[in-house]
């Protein structure tokens, strides 16, 4: 007799109905939840065939697990994990045994076709599979999408479609497919875990990132994939280096430098080590590291990224972190002069390749080094764009940033005044509103 699935229930029974105040969702009305997210979501618009009935089967165990683009609609309705909700990958039966023990006591020739039968039987099994060319081709073109809008679009919906993707990916897995299709397979988990990862620091939440980037990081080790491996370990990096983990960041960087045939992940953990190091205190570290970062510069203007978004590094996103670095160093001149040439390179790139977020860091490092200077004037110019930004992208490490210059304000000769007066209290608005705030609420 199958088990009841008390996980999903429990899920449904924790959710306020929106219909009935005081009430739990009923079964109707998460089915009719479930068929709203998905004809919000589904890019295919397939016909859609679930009802209370539906969730009443997969409450009472008679139905284990629905079809994918159901499953990811109740995770997103429930606020939950597939596994969470019971819905976790089915295990499937594994290869047929061969029935040797019996073969084996047959007579000469019977014996012989017996074992020819048995290796019929592997061979069928071998060559089947659950996956082909174009659904793997859909699932690294999703995350390509994915990444593409990252920071463009609202960062809440795109975090639970890389969820979804991340679980499709993990239940292909659990079955059978050519060897070659797993590699792939393990690439596109691993890529949707890395940007779950980069997504969970922007939302405040550093150490879900580390729990995610460490299965990527399995990903790219079945996968064996060299690019996957050194964008695993900058996001591990830039989950470290949030927390103020300068240490573990530049160990994360320094590690994925290791591996051949980088693309431009070369310039930014190149540029991530110098800046950790620089926090660190070790000029000559981070010199060096710097001395490496412009070395990759030119190879990686040539270079082409599986990703895009906050997986590929331009110049102009490495200006920032050198920029950063010299002010770190104490050469405030040379840190404005990194991140005036690196904000006039984004603002010449075409709005469809224009990565806002490290726009956005670039800018708040021109405030910086103006404040420094004891520019005010430009400080608070070059601040505008950034107070700017709408409140679904103000995310965790640009607040960080924001808060920076309010204390580096605060802590100066120059807190007092008219223009100081108005930055501050910029920078406190600007914070109190934000995508992090909301999930939070």
């Amino acid at each position: 007799m199958s088990e009841p699935n008390r996980l999903l229930r429990a899920a449904r029974e924790r959710t306020p109905s929106r219909q009935v105040a005081g009430a739990c969702m009923s079964r109707d009305e998460l089915a009719e939840s479930v068929v709203l997210w998905l004809a919000a979501h589904d890019d295919r618009g397939r016909e859609v065939a679930f009802d209370g009935n539906h969730v009443g089967k997969l409450e009472r165990g008679a139905v284990r697990r629905p079809r994918e683009r159901y499953v990811a609609a109740l995770c997103a309705v429930l606020g939950a994990s597939a596994v969470q909700l019971g819905l976790g990958p089915v295990r499937v039966a594994a290869r047929p045994r061969s029935e040797t023990s019996t073969s084996a006591h047959l007579p000469g020739e019977e014996m012989i076709m017996s074992a020819a039968d048995e290796s019929t039987q592997f061979l069928s099994w071998a060559e089947s599979t659950n996956v082909g060319e174009l659904t793997v081709e859909q699932m690294h073109s999703d995350v390509r999408l994915i990444a593409h809008s990252y920071l463009k679009a609202p960062t809440t919906p795109l975090f639970v479609r890389t969820r979804a993707l991340r679980d499709r990916a993990f239940a292909l897995l659990s079955d059978h497919q050519d060897p070659r299709h797993t590699r792939e397979l393990y690439a596109a988990a691993g890529w949707s875990l890395t940007v779950l990862a980069w997504m969970s620091v922007d939302l405040g939440h550093p150490e879900a990132a580390e729990r995610h980037a460490r299965a990527g990081w399995l990903c790219a080790q079945r996968a064996d994939h060299n690019g996957l491996r050194a964008w695993v370990r900058a996001t591990q990096h830039t989950a470290a280096f949030w927390q103020g983990a300068y240490r573990a960041a530049a160990d994360y960087a320094a590690d994925g430098l290791r591996y051949p045939e980088l693309g431009t992940a070369e310039l930014f953990l190149a540029s991530a080590l110098a800046l950790d190091l620089a926090r660190l205190g070790d000029s000559d570290g981070a010199t060096a590291a710097l001395r490496r970062a412009r070395d990759s510069a030119d190879s990686a203007e040539r270079a082409e990224d599986e990703l895009a978004g906050p997986f590929t590094c331009t110049v102009n996103r490495a200006g920032s972190l050198w920029s950063d670095t010299h002010l770190e160093l104490g050469a405030a001149d040379d840190a404005l002069d990194y991140a005036n040439r690196a904000v006039a390179t984004f603002e010449e790139t075409p709005a469809d390749q224009r990565n806002l977020g490290s726009e956005r860091m670039t800018r708040l490092q021109q405030v910086k080094a103006h404040l420094v200077l004891g520019d005010l004037v430009n400080c608070e110019n070059a601040l505008t764009p950034v107070l700017e930004t709408g409140t679904q992208h103000r995310v965790r490490p640009l607040l960080q940033r924001v808060a920076e210059v309010g204390a580096m304000l605060s802590g100066s000769d120059h807190a007092s005044g008219l223009v100081a007066d108005r930055i501050r209290d910029a920078v406190g608005d600007f914070r109190r509103d934000s995508v992090v705030n909301e999930l939070m609420a």
